[in-house]
């Protein structure tokens, strides 16, 4: 019996890795995911959020260079370690990651949609932000205020992932 006991014990260190990723990958955020759901507090939404988000960015990566990744030995450990940050409450990784890297990056910039089409209008729809801020802008600064603030814009656009990115500064919020 010892030497079964010896033998699994092997396979058991010999996969650890295989063994425990699942539980830190998935079982173990999905439980804690649920668990933030049913608090009222932001914080562990960020975490739990920011860890999916990360989580499926490596998944992607994963795929994209599977041939790749089958040339480094000790890939699934680091993938498992840098889990293991990301996921351990003590180092709150996911939210590290997020307010260095994520926030910076998108919170203080403003997407445009360069597809925007105006929705119809019936009488159950209110109209669209857009389209009221600029009417609104127009009331109050004039036709030629709004015409400078457009041109402006245009020499301050910054092509950024195929989307156009304002300044912060550029938006007025009504």
């Amino acid at each position: 019996m010892g030497s079964g006991a010896g033998n699994f014990l092997k396979v058991v260190a010999k996969n650890f890795d295989i063994l425990a990723g699942p539980v830190v990958t998935l079982v173990y955020p999905l439980y804690a995911s649920i668990r933030a759901i049913e608090t009222k507090s932001p914080v562990d939404d960020q975490q739990w959020l920011t860890y999916w988000v990360l989580y499926s960015m490596i998944t992607l990566f994963e795929l994209t260079f599977a041939k790749l990744i089958e040339w480094i030995p000790f890939w699934s450990y680091a993938k498992l370690i840098v889990t293991c940050w990301l996921v351990i409450p003590y180092f709150s990784g996911a939210a590290y990651v997020y307010e260095h890297y994520v926030r910076p990056t998108f919170v203080n910039r403003q997407p445009v949609n360069i597809w925007y089409v105006p929705r119809k209008k019936d009488a159950f729809s209110k109209p669209d932000d857009i389209l009221t801020a600029a009417e609104k802008y127009i009331e109050e600064n004039g036709p030629e205020a709004f015409e400078k603030l457009i041109h402006r814009s245009d020499r301050e656009v910054k092509p950024a992932h195929s989307n156009y990115v304002f300044a912060e500064e550029d938006y007025r919020y009504y």
